[in-house]
């Protein structure tokens, strides 16, 4: 069955709203573990639009599952996860104008940085994933980095508007898992995936874990955020 890793970092958004000491991520972080969540993701945006340094090192501090911070290959970011040592770093693009991550790294484009930065991190005892769109291309440059798993971009299926084009993006998805699987990448996946979407996701073989954020904290507004997270797990089972 696919894991669960869930971000926490519309959590620290709400917080930043008011300038305030609160909702506090960790507190967050702490639940979602007790309602079945395998991995807290959090990113780390170079202009510290919710996530804070000192969050980051509070959670590698109380995350007892795996703490995974999502990043990008920006010089000063991979000192700091160098210096806090997450179990796990995604790398991810960043534009600072985006509202949220838009597409998947382009490691054909940024090869030679890519492969400095995952070096980087695996000499100080970090798992490297790389967050692509699930293209042949990509999941063989990605491979070459010598990380050790990718996590597939799923959001031209969450945003699909017909049941064919769901369809059709499911089909695309399947068949870079199996590809990528088959070069001995682990295969996680995650982006706009939903209540409602998640579980054909799971059920693509292979699929090691899906990471999931906005849909959680926001359905957790109405039902509470253990609830929420127990919720989604319920849907991958």
């Amino acid at each position: 069955m696919a894991k669960l890793g869930v971000n926490i970092d519309h959590v620290a958004t709400l917080r930043q709203a008011r300038g305030e000491g609160y909702p506090d991520p960790i507190e967050a972080a702490v639940v979602c573990e007790q309602a079945g969540a395998t991995s807290i993701v959090c990113h780390l945006r170079e202009d510290r639009r919710h996530i804070q340094d000192a969050d980051v090192r509070r959670l590698r501090k109380t995350v007892t599952t795996r703490l995974n911070l999502e990043m990008s290959m920006a010089a000063d970011i991979v000192r700091i996860a160098c210096r806090i040592r997450p179990d796990q770093a995604t790398l991810v693009p960043e534009k600072r104008q985006e509202l949220t991550t838009e597409g998947g790294l382009d490691v054909v484009k940024y090869f030679q940085r890519t492969q400095r930065a995952v070096s980087a991190l695996q000499k100080k005892g970090i798992a490297v994933s790389l967050f692509i769109d699930p293209v042949k291309t990509q999941i063989r440059a990605a491979k070459m980095t010598g990380a050790e798993m990718i996590e597939l971009h799923t959001g031209r299926y969450a945003n699909a508007k017909t049941a064919v084009s769901k369809r059709r993006h499911l089909r695309t998805l399947k068949t870079a898992a199996a590809f990528a699987q088959n070069l001995g990448l682990i295969v996680h996946a995650g982006h706009g995936l939903k209540y409602d979407n998640a579980k054909a996701v799971a059920r693509i073989p292979g699929m090691g874990e899906l990471n999931i954020g906005h849909s959680i904290i926001c359905q957790s507004v109405f039902d509470g955020l253990a609830r929420a997270v127990r919720d989604m797990r319920n849907v991958i089972k």
